[in-house]
């Protein structure tokens, strides 16, 4: 009732409560933006799924007889770093007009470290016009693993899901050869 008989004290406590919901909403905008913060830092570090895509930068290079899989260098060679990508890793680059296509990640290499990718390129000139952009990228196997791949139309369709830790196959006992013993 005392707030109602005077237009300054109604001023006065609307000024108060709007500075407190400001105040309270000025945490709240610090505690989300360091979440997100950490959040992205978990991003960058975790290694990706197949079917994800991603956001690297890529760089080119030109140089190279022989990759770290012991493969020769050749169109469609990828390096990039093994904690990302492993190698035998298959990616699809979507984002790059004229070197848009689908890269193995068969090398590594000391400058290539986080969510950067080096695309191999025949003519030098070629890698050093490319220079460093920015490219989206769809991860289609992780490493060597057949199993860490991407699942097809079919696979989706006939296939219900699977529960982690379990062998698609499933396992039946060995015959036994009389004799062998």
């Amino acid at each position: 009732m005392i707030i109602s008989g005077s237009l300054w004290r109604k001023a006065i406590a609307t000024t108060a409560a709007v500075g407190a919901f400001v105040a309270a909403y000025d945490v709240t905008i610090l505690d989300s933006k360091y979440a997100t913060w950490a959040g992205a830092q978990r991003e960058l570090t975790a290694a990706p799924s197949p079917g994800a895509h991603l956001g690297f930068q890529a760089t080119a290079y030109c140089k190279g007889i022989m990759t770290s899989a012991g493969t020769p260098v050749q169109a469609g060679v990828a390096a990039a770093d093994p904690a990302v990508l492993p190698v035998g890793s298959v990616i699809q680059i979507d984002s790059v007009a004229r070197y848009g296509g689908i890269y193995t990640v068969l090398d590594t290499g000391p400058s290539v470290q986080g969510r950067l990718i080096d695309l191999y390129m025949w003519s030098c000139n070629e890698a050093l016009a490319f220079g460093r952009q920015a490219i989206g990228l769809t991860v289609l196997r992780l490493g060597w693993n057949p199993i860490a791949t991407t699942p097809g139309l079919l696979d989706r369709l006939f296939r219900g899901p699977e529960r982690p830790g379990r062998s698609p196959l499933p396992s039946r006992p060995l015959p036994q050869v009389p004799g062998n013993n």
